[in-house]
């Protein structure tokens, strides 16, 4: 009897023994730390660079709580660890795939600089690596030979980028978001002309159920001949050259560069910015309008008001101006 008894006492203090490593938090290191899991990592593997990177009190641990949660499948990738966990606890993030990422988040419209600001921001690389990058047009040049880089085709979305990220690599993910969308469209037109005016048409229209219209509006300019005269043109033809001061001055309006649609007729060399899915499909279905004009309302409201004749356009434009006067 006093046999079984020591034996159950055993039991009870090797189950106690195993609840507090199992279930004991631990934290061996100090600040951050990452974990950087290979994929085909073996368990004991896991179990030692856990430890050694002071995860986990030792492998034992965490194969201890392996035993305990049979089944499961743990993931490949790198783990961010800021706080004292237990085996179990480290055990349950690997095998749900909490992986550490950044989240880049590129709103439609934004062009390669605003992307570059917004990764250096992260601190994922400097930014002039970025545009480095996105001047190389060579991952789009098979579907857009033309491509003066890889502006338009850096596609608007959320990317999950971990801390190893390339700025190559960010070029690579948002280009292949962006042949899955135009394969999606469906369409046999030219991919070089349609994205170059839906970055016009993207910078122009904030309402989406405009964005027609004004693709309708420059269709109808390039069909005659007549100048776009697009604003954020000539502000990108300032960006490129380094000489954008916040507003659009007389001598941008002026400018010389190609990209500037108040000197020169028809599209520019290339698109201005990376347009969404709706900006490509409003230029690849226009609205049926004969309007060759368009401004601002006066209301604040983002609208336009469009118009078929320079009178209308230039009365329409007079309401505008005294608005903002008052």
């Amino acid at each position: 009897m006093k046999i079984l008894r020591n034996l159950l006492l055993l039991a009870l203090a090797a189950a106690g023994f195993l609840a507090y490593r199992l279930a004991g938090p631990y934290q061996g290191f100090h600040g951050a730390i990452f974990v950087d899991i290979p994929r085909g990592t073996s368990t004991a593997g896991i179990a030692d660079l856990l430890a050694r990177a002071g995860v986990v009190r030792s492998r034992w641990d965490f194969l201890l709580a392996r035993m305990a949660e049979r089944g499961r499948v743990l993931e490949a990738g790198e783990y961010r660890f800021t706080r004292p966990a237990s085996p179990v606890e480290v055990f349950g993030r690997l095998a749900r795939g909490d992986v550490f990422y950044y989240e880049l988040v590129v709103p439609e419209g934004r062009n390669m600089f605003d992307i570059a600001a917004a990764a250096g921001q992260l601190g994922l690389f400097p930014a002039a690596k970025f545009l480095e990058a996105a001047r190389n047009p060579a991952l789009i040049r098979d579907l857009d030979p033309l491509a003066p880089a890889l502006e338009g085709y850096l596609f608007p979305d959320s990317y999950k980028l971990s801390r190893h990220t390339t700025p190559e690599e960010l070029c690579r993910m948002m280009t292949e978001r962006f042949r899955k969308v135009w394969h999606h469209l469906q369409t046999g037109a030219n991919v070089h002309d349609t994205v170059t005016l839906a970055s016009l048409v993207e910078r122009e229209g904030k309402l989406a159920g405009e964005r027609p219209m004004i693709a309708a509006v420059f269709e109808n300019r390039l069909r005659i001949g007549m100048k776009l005269d697009c604003d954020p043109t000539t502000i990108y033809a300032a960006l490129l050259t380094g000489r954008y001061r916040g507003a659009i001055y007389r001598s941008d309006l002026e400018s010389d560069n190609p990209y500037n649609t108040y000197r020169y007729a028809g599209l520019p060399p290339g698109p201005i910015a990376n347009p969404g899915r709706a900006s490509i499909e409003a230029v690849l279905h226009p609205a049926d309008s004969p309007a060759l004009y368009f401004v601002l309302r006066p209301d604040g409201s983002g609208a336009h008001v469009f118009s078929v004749n320079l009178a209308a356009h230039q009365a329409a434009t007079a309401r505008y101006r005294r608005a903002l006067r008052k």
